[in-house]
């Protein structure tokens, strides 16, 4: 059930962006499904995991949610099936981020909204080179997350225009609300 206020720290960036999820909502990379608790009441979540284990223990606790196993850069849903589609945390950890945000915007409406919250490469170009220089350790330890990738630029590069855009965390957190152009 959603929160009237906005929390604190990182669950208010998921609460903010989750807001604004409309009709039937995909949401990548589910997890245990801390984002269900964020979605409005108006959302028709689905959502999946590539990790079967995920998908279990978020079944245990949110019985209400369709989820599935599925990967992002093949997505089992027909072209414009949803009105939304939403990830926060996910993209640094997809394989081929492009192909799955080729594979989002498939599955959208036309006019379809993407809401995302990711870490990104900063702007700040002493804390970019940190992270460049802290990448290869922190995939080797995380298993797939790639510390510092230029996701804004992924996300347009896929046909989407970026209608928000919220900068934080010294420019490592980015949440964005974007919409399918038009062609």
């Amino acid at each position: 059930m959603r929160r009237d206020t906005r929390p604190r720290g990182f669950a208010g960036w998921r609460w903010e962006v989750l807001g604004e999820a409309q009709g039937q909502t995909l949401e990548i990379g589910c997890g245990a499904g801390a984002n269900f608790v964020h979605y409005p009441a108006g959302a028709r979540v689905t959502a999946f995991d590539l990790r079967p284990e995920r998908v279990r223990f978020a079944a245990r606790t949110h019985a209400s949610i369709p989820l599935s196993v599925a990967d992002a850069e093949r997505l089992p849903w027909p072209d414009g099936t949803f009105d939304t589609v939403a990830a926060t945390l996910v993209f640094c950890t997809i394989p081929r981020p492009e192909v799955a945000l080729a594979e989002a915007r498939r599955v959208l409406r036309p006019g379809g909204r993407l809401l995302l919250v990711e870490h990104v490469t900063s702007h700040q170009t002493w804390l970019a080179r940190m992270q460049e220089a802290l990448a290869p350790a922190w995939l080797w330890v995380t298993g797939s997350c790639h510390l510092a990738r230029d996701t804004d630029a992924a996300v347009q590069a896929a046909g989407f225009e970026i209608k928000r855009l919220r900068v934080g965390y010294g420019g490592l957190l980015k949440l964005m609300v974007a919409k399918t152009r038009m062609v």
